[in-house]
């Protein structure tokens, strides 16, 4: 007569068990459906900011950070002043000070990605016409900006300089466009000459841009359109905190 082969209730549960427990060791600690709070203690290094402003994304780049983004500066964009000194200490630094000092310019003025900046070429340049023909990355709507006159001195000098370049605006010794690493680490650098208090990066010039359109009361719906964003949600977060909206709240 056969051997009863049924698996009994015990067995199953005892199988599942250890499945479940493999799969929770395995999974990245983002997959699992847990809370917020839940979340925020796996991370352990993280800091609670991470997970009240930030999305889970930006929590996990502040765990891989040696250095958590919101310990090392209180905010993420620049002043005007501040991007003026960027620009003065860029220009001061080393032989390609003309290069730098421009690229950090162009950056601010047209609130370019740091991928958008590298990839600039001659032909979206118009310097009779004075306009910039900006193209997106991350699915953005494309626009043509005017350059304005310290764009274009900034621009003719370079332009002057690099005259036999291979077509790209920013471009290296051997001629080639400048890369994406290059681009954080001549911004890095022009903040660590400035002299700015906290470590700088390009991004934070396109934050700077939409801080500074806010604050001068631009229309929210021409500065979506001046940074490319799709939805105009990612704007307003330029337009809440204007701290020139307060101006007329008290009257001493």
């Amino acid at each position: 007569m056969a051997a009863d082969v049924t698996p009994s209730l015990k067995d199953i549960a005892a199988k599942l068990s250890g499945i479940h427990t493999a799969w929770m060791i395995s999974a990245p600690m983002w997959s699992t459906p847990s809370s917020a709070a839940t979340r925020q203690g796996r991370l352990g290094a993280s800091c609670s900011c991470c997970w009240s402003t930030r999305s889970a994304t930006s929590a996990r780049r502040c765990r891989i950070s040696t250095t958590p983004s919101c310990r090392r500066r209180t905010r993420e964009h620049l002043t005007p002043e501040e991007v003026d000194r960027l620009i003065a200490a860029a220009s001061r630094l080393g032989r390609h000070g003309v290069r730098d000092a421009a690229l950090i310019l162009i950056a601010y003025r047209h609130g370019l990605r740091v991928g958008e900046l590298v990839a600039l070429r001659w032909d979206q340049v118009d310097l009779r016409a004075g306009l910039l023909h900006v193209s997106r990355l991350k699915g953005g709507v494309p626009s043509t900006h005017p350059l304005r006159g310290p764009e274009l001195r900034a621009l003719r000098r370079l332009r002057r300089r690099d005259s036999g370049s291979a077509g790209y605006v920013f471009t290296t010794e051997r001629g080639g466009p400048v890369t994406d690493s290059g681009g954080r680490k001549i911004v890095a650098r022009a903040g660590a000459a400035a002299p700015l208090p906290f470590p700088v990066h390009p991004h934070m010039l396109r934050h700077a841009t939409g801080y500074k359109l806010a604050n001068d009361g631009q229309d929210t719906r021409a500065i979506q359109h001046d940074l490319g964003h799709k939805n105009i949600v990612h704007t307003t977060r330029y337009t809440n905190p204007a701290p020139d909206r307060f101006k007329t709240f008290w009257r001493d």
